[in-house]
């Protein structure tokens, strides 16, 4: 398979429109609706609003005042004002369905919508500023890649809807909201989106590799919980009368001091950080509220889990030393998980001959955290198989950078190769003795 110049033009074109318009995780109104305009479209059934996620799984929803003026902005961005108020309180995202009629497998490609919170660099040096598509929201910059994974996503529906009488089966795409923070994916499994899914490709760009370098099966990320402290005292006059203060800062300075000295795993790689600390109204008032934002990660969730108890308890003890009131709210989590081996070996040949892959790879990978493991874990409780793919670029600068920028090029390699996967699943299941799941 190989695209028009039509169509790769067009994936430029979305990716840049995606990067001038950033919105972050649960507040991706106008990204989520021009999706849904293109899906709609191309003859794509489309689930969004509160039918696509499961409310009580929602993490680390922003509050309804910052959502209220996020959808005021998209609107005013050229958003579609009636699928802005269908997605009410941040339900953002879509599943983009295609059903051919004919049986055979579910095949589910996962590609994330959210931007960082990041200042995007204004210098002529960074190539979105010089060419006009730096993004106009601020604090909101497509920092991480996901404006080329909404683009590749866009793109395959486009390749498929113009080969489908080549498909059988069902075919999902899900444009996954809130990946930073490890937040938006639960509420979508919870729905039960994800318990028909015989195959099952999350897709990330990556910058840490040679351009055209794919890595079938990524197995580098760590289990992560990320968790918000709050700390509750008394506010006293620092001078007239401390000693009927409750010093919640002191509390939370000496939480993070010992958050940070919890010791490291023997099994395998763990980490804690503290992001931000907030404490205090005044010099001359003994401060009684402060907040933590922290995260832990372990190479297994078993690890997480080790370090985050560890963490509860030294909020705990902080507390009671100062004697204060502490409370910890999970606002994102991630498990580890492996991909399936048997299918690596079918990514490799749909990658292999595609224009533009250099070296391809089975096992490595970036050493964060996403929240796509939660989708390719419940696959593969319900029998299927799933994986996590990278496509390396040629980008000077990292990922979560003020410089980040995508390599354009590797859109379309994503593209032919997540087609050729869809077109090629019902033989390669049927070929692996998965007859019994296919619908």
């Amino acid at each position: 398979m190989t695209l028009t110049s039509e169509l790769t033009t067009q994936l430029t074109a979305w990716r840049r429109d995606f990067h001038r318009f950033a919105e972050t995780g649960w507040t991706e109104f106008r990204t989520t609706s021009a999706i849904i305009t293109v899906l709609r479209g191309l003859g794509w059934d489309t689930v969004y609003g509160p039918e696509l996620h499961d409310p009580d799984a929602r993490l680390g929803v922003p509050s309804a005042e910052v959502l209220a003026v996020e959808r005021e902005r998209a609107v005013a961005q050229g958003a579609d004002p009636e699928l802005v108020a269908a997605m009410g309180d941040g339900f953002t995202g879509v599943l983009g369905v295609l059903e051919t009629g004919r049986p055979g497998p579910v095949v589910c490609f996962r590609f994330d919508i959210d931007s960082n919170d990041l200042i995007e660099l204004a210098d002529d040096s960074h190539r979105p500023f010089a060419e006009g598509f730096a993004s106009v929201n601020d604090g909101a910059m497509h920092g991480c890649g996901h404006d080329g994974h909404a683009a590749i996503g866009l793109g395959l529906a486009t390749s498929l809807t113009r080969a489908q009488d080549e498909l059988t089966g069902t075919v999902k795409i899900i444009f996954q909201p809130a990946e930073e923070g490890v937040r938006g994916a639960h509420s979508i499994v919870a729905a039960g989106w994800f318990d028909d899914v015989d195959l099952f490709v999350a897709t990330h760009l990556k910058s840490d590799d040679e351009k055209g370098n794919v890595l079938t099966g990524s197995d580098g990320y760590l289990a992560s919980t990320k968790l918000d402290a709050t700390f509750s005292g008394v506010g006293a006059h620092a001078g007239g009368d401390p000693e009927r203060g409750k010093n919640a800062l002191l509390a939370a300075a000496s939480a993070t001091l010992n958050l940070h000295a919890i010791p490291r795993h023997s099994a395998g790689a763990s980490r804690i950080n503290v992001g931000t600390f907030h404490a205090g109204e005044g010099r001359n008032v003994v401060p009684r509220a402060a907040s933590l934002r922290l995260e832990t990660r372990g190479e297994t969730s078993s690890i997480n889990s080790y370090v985050e108890d560890r963490a509860r308890d030294v909020i705990a003890g902080a507390a009671r030393m100062y004697d204060i009131d502490a409370s910890v709210t999970v606002v994102g989590k991630a498990d580890q998980e492996s991909p399936s081996p048997k299918l690596l070996p079918y990514i490799r040949t749909c990658f292999e001959g595609v224009d533009g892959v250099a070296e391809i790879h089975d096992s490595g990978g970036l050493g964060g955290s996403e929240d796509a493991t939660a989708m390719m874990k419940r696959v593969k409780e319900r029998g299927g198989l799933a994986t996590y793919v990278q496509i390396g670029m040629d980008t000077s600068w990292g990922h979560h950078t003020e410089r980040f920028d995508v390599d354009e090029d590797m859109l379309a390699v994503g593209v032919v190769a997540e087609a050729k996967i869809a077109l090629g699943a019902g033989a390669f299941l049927a070929g692996e003795g998965d007859e019994n799941r296919v619908r």
